[in-house]
Parts: structure tokens; C-alpha cells; sequence
């Protein structure tokens, strides 16, 4: 059945790349009824598609045109309604489960209208990125909201188990310092001496994730692959990770202990690797900060 299906697939893409490589702008990319260029890779058993009030499960990559990935992550969010012709939420919504496609946008509008961020310097005004998608799941609202419900019933006393162990941890490790008012413990490992990360900013950062115990389950430096993204645009970093880069500047490496409400929360990560209620320790070095009136 699969080697039936794969050989349909590579029927479909062989009549799209003839049917429109030559009268398309991107040879091998078709074209919606709202100007998005889009390539399919893989087809699901499933032909429901995502709509706006779904909940998707979706890995995604954001590359220039020349495909330098600057941005890749998993993420479980709600599909809106497409606020403007074009809009990256029309994507989602071209997708089936286990679904995956490249698809072309304009970069001016989905970093403005949609990030409400300044577009990168590395990417021209006026120009377009690809945005690759990989749809795992989609859920409707209901459902969603079922599971959710149940959760949060089964889990509502690891909230306070929580707090125990994390300070206890604080405690053993003997760590003075008193919290931030969100709760972040803030650890200055060595001072910087650049600029101080502010909103718009395109920050170039290394870090690495642990959980109490030590062990790891995330480093740019194991990749060696510094991650850089637009300091306040979403879906780019946890909420306890923003703000913590938002109080560093260029060349300054710190150590952060978060609550799990300020990074996966009651939820765990959509990847299962973070678990519901979990307190994470990040390292993050400040490699560069650059203003948008100098890009």
C-alpha cells in the first residue's frame, strides 16, 4: 500500500513540475487563488483539512529563497481566520494530517501583519521566504478542549509538586539569589558589554536546556548552530526564555532557572520531551544584537 501510494505521489509532483515549472514565476511550485506558491512533499491518509478554530500540531522552518533555514520548531497552536489574502494561516489550512509542503509568502506582510516583528535583516525588503510545513496532527475544538479538560484533571496536584522540588533544588545548589516577580532565577555567569537586546532587535544567541537533574535536551552549541530570530516576534522562543533575553545585552552569558508557567507549562512541550510541570535551567550567551535601523 505504501509503495502504491509513494509511486501516486511521484505521479502528482511529475505532472505538477510539467504542468506549471514552465508558466510559474518558482519552476515546481503551484499557485493558490491568493498568490502563494506552494510545493507538496508528502501526502496523508487523511484528506480533511485544517480549518480556522482547529488546533494543529505542526514542525516548522523558515528559510530564505536562497534556503538558509533561519528558524525550525515544533509547535501546537489554533488556526486563525487568514487576516489578509495570503496569510501563513492559508497554508495551514491547504495541509492534511501528516501532510508536508514548502510554500512561498510575502516576507514584508508575515513579519508585520503576522509576527507584528520588523522583517530580518537578511531578508530584502519586498521579497518572499519559504516557510516549510509539517502538519502532525489536527484536532478540532472540541476535542481539544476534552482532552484538555481531562488533563488538567488528572495532573491538577502537580502544580504544587512542583514548587516543592524546584525548591529543594534551590536549596541543595545553594542559589542566594531571589527570584525575578515572574519567578525566573537569574544567574549572571559573565557580564556583556554591547547593546541591550530591545524589541525588534535580530539576536543571535547560543543556549542550552536542561532539566534539574542535569541532564540535557537541547543545545545550539552540540548542533553548532547558534539560533537567531526577531527579539518579541512570536512562536520563536518559550515565554520565560523572552524575557530573560529581553534583560541581557550583546556578550553577556547567564544562567536562568524557569518555572514550567513560563515555559511548557501544565501542557509539557508538543514534541512529549519537556513533561507538564517541569522546572528547566537555560544557559544563554548573547552572541550579537543588531538594531533594525542598521540593517
Amino acid at each position: 500500500m505504501t509503495r502504491v501510494r509513494n509511486i501516486i505521489l511521484m505521479l502528482i509532483m511529475a505532472v505538477i513540475i510539467v504542468g506549471c515549472g514552465r508558466s510559474s514565476e518558482y519552476p515546481g511550485y503551484r499557485k493558490s487563488k491568493h498568490g502563494i506558491y506552494y510545493q507538496l512533499h508528502t501526502l496523508g491518509e487523511d484528506t480533511a483539512k485544517a480549518c480556522p478554530g482547529d488546533y494543529i500540531t505542526v514542525s516548522l522552518s523558515y528559510l530564505t529563497m536562497n534556503d538558509s533555514l533561519f528558524f525550525k520548531g515544533t509547535r501546537k497552536f489554533q488556526v486563525n481566520k487568514p487576516a489578509y489574502e495570503g496569510a501563513i494561516d492559508e497554508c495551514f489550512s491547504m495541509l492534511s494530517k501528516d501532510e508536508s509542503a514548502t510554500f512561498i509568502i510575502q516576507a514584508d506582510r508575515f513579519f508585520k501583519e503576522t509576527l507584528h516583528a520588523a522583517l530580518p535583516r537578511f531578508i530584502p525588503t519586498g521579497s518572499s521566504m519559504k516557510v516549510k510545513i509539517e502538519m502532525s496532527d489536527i484536532q478540532k475544538e472540541e476535542e481539544y478542549n476534552r482532552e484538555k479538560e481531562a488533563f488538567l484533571s488528572w495532573i491538577k496536584d502537580f502544580g504544587e509538586y512542583e514548587k516543592v522540588i524546584l525548591q529543594q533544588f534551590i536549596r541543595e545548589e545553594k542559589i542566594n539569589v531571589s527570584p525575578l516577580p515572574s519567578g525566573i532565577y537569574y544567574l549572571k555567569l559573565n557580564p556583556g558589554t554591547g547593546k541591550k537586546v530591545e524589541l525588534g532587535d535580530t539576536v543571535t544567541v547560543n543556549y542550552e536546556g536542561r532539566f534539574l537533574n542535569g541532564k540535557f535536551f537541547d543545545s545550539t552549541i552540540q548542533r553548532r548552530q547558534p539560533f537567531q530570530f526577531v527579539y518579541g516576534t512570536e512562536w520563536q522562543v518559550i515565554k520565560g526564555l523572552e524575557e530573560a533575553i529581553g534583560i541581557m545585552c550583546e556578550g553577556e552569558k547567564a544562567l536562568f532557572i524557569l518555572p514550567s508557567e513560563l515555559a511548557f507549562g501544565n501542557q509539557g512541550s508538543s514534541s512529549s520531551i519537556i513533561p507538564p510541570f517541569t522546572s528547566l535551567i537555560f544557559e544563554v550567551e548573547i552572541l550579537k544584537v543588531s538594531s533594525p535601523d542598521k540593517i
